[in-house]
């Protein structure tokens, strides 16, 4: 259950501290509206008071320590063109891409936040989770870094030969997307949210080099993260869904609080490398173990994780990726309450 003491404990385990218990996250929404069984996701992403009426109900049923209010990666594309679809219990996705020309870039809007698109509806969301648990959950809310924002507009394969091909229009793309990320993150912050998912999944290892991710990815996302710091409080947890040591060891450089790391990452490896550098989270494996595995083997990799983890401090319990909507509740449980004895 929620609990008082949760945003020291994260705050500890930024500090590379010993928190006086680990708190226990889960990337699990897709999971939890399946479960909640009221509507589905379409309908939900659409309403945040039905986003928050189910994420509210999943924290309060499972346990978990935050309250992840990422829902889909559609929210600040949609107000600029991108053609985004979802079905059902099929999230939204970018599908229709923009041009990846300089005419295009000069016709993207800035939008206002607060009335753009889905936008106000994952504000209230975030308000609504935050005045229901206070401070007794850490709440988060999300946004795409710049270099993945150029990926979801224009299309991955574009983004990647603009890069060779026209780098200072890149450049002026990710600008453009800095400035705005920088409104959607504050408008979320001043809704409530204490922390912000930051996505860049399309710099992960298996698309560009080390040296690729910090020349054409990381210096926009340092850029946001520093500018986002400066001017408000929040913490940043950053996802890549990445697994190779020297990317984690690069993302550091960003300036974020908290990395995520992916679920084929050696933990061990990981908790060796960043160790004294940055707090991190991860990674148990939402589809060969929460999803396909029985609940003690949930509950053992679960132990796993937290003995190698735990120790020294700068950790915080999480999954490595979107915990698919048929996880069974009982391997959810299993996690969630194996990861709570060792905390």
């Amino acid at each position: 259950m929620a609990y008082h003491g949760v945003m020291d404990d994260v705050k500890k385990a930024i500090a590379l501290e010993v928190p006086n218990r680990v708190p226990v996250f889960a990337l699990s929404e897709e999971f939890d509206v399946k479960w909640y069984g009221k509507w589905d996701y379409e309908t939900v992403c659409q309403d945040g008071a039905k986003i928050a009426e189910v994420w509210i109900a999943a924290i309060e049923e499972f346990g978990y320590d935050w309250a992840w209010v990422q829902v889909d990666d559609c929210f600040e594309f949609e107000p600029v063109g991108v053609g985004c679809f979802g079905e059902g219990d099929i999230l939204r996705a970018t599908r229709d891409h923009l041009p990846c020309t300089r005419e295009s870039l000069e016709s993207w809007p800035i939008f206002d936040p607060l009335t753009a698109g889905r936008i106000p509806e994952k504000l209230k969301a975030i308000r609504k989770i935050r005045e229901h648990f206070g401070e007794t959950v850490l709440v988060q809310g999300s946004a795409a870094a710049p270099y993945s924002c150029v990926g979801l507009t224009c299309g991955l394969s574009e983004t990647m030969i603009v890069g060779i091909t026209d780098r200072a229009l890149l450049d002026d793309m990710c600008a453009f997307f800095i400035e705005q990320q920088y409104r959607f993150i504050k408008a979320q912050v001043e809704a409530g949210a204490h922390a912000i998912w930051l996505g860049d999944c399309n710099a992960y290892s298996s698309m560009i080099s080390v040296d690729q991710y910090r020349d054409l990815a990381l210096p926009s996302c340092k850029e946001l993260v520093a500018r986002c710091k400066n001017d408000f409080e929040v913490i940043f947890h950053l996802h890549n869904s990445e697994t190779k040591v020297p990317y984690l060891l690069a993302e550091i450089e960003t300036g974020v609080d908290i990395i995520n790391a992916g679920p084929d990452a050696d933990i061990a490896a990981v908790k060796e490398a960043l160790s004294g550098k940055c707090c991190f989270t991860g990674n148990l494996d939402p589809i060969e173990v929460l999803m396909r595995g029985t609940p003690e083997q949930v509950a053992t990799e679960a132990e796993r994780i937290m003995s190698i983890c735990k120790p020294r401090g700068g950790y915080l319990f999480n999954t490595g990726e979107m915990n698919p909507r048929d996880t069974p509740a009982e391997n959810m449980r299993a996690m969630m309450q194996a990861a709570k004895r060792m905390a």
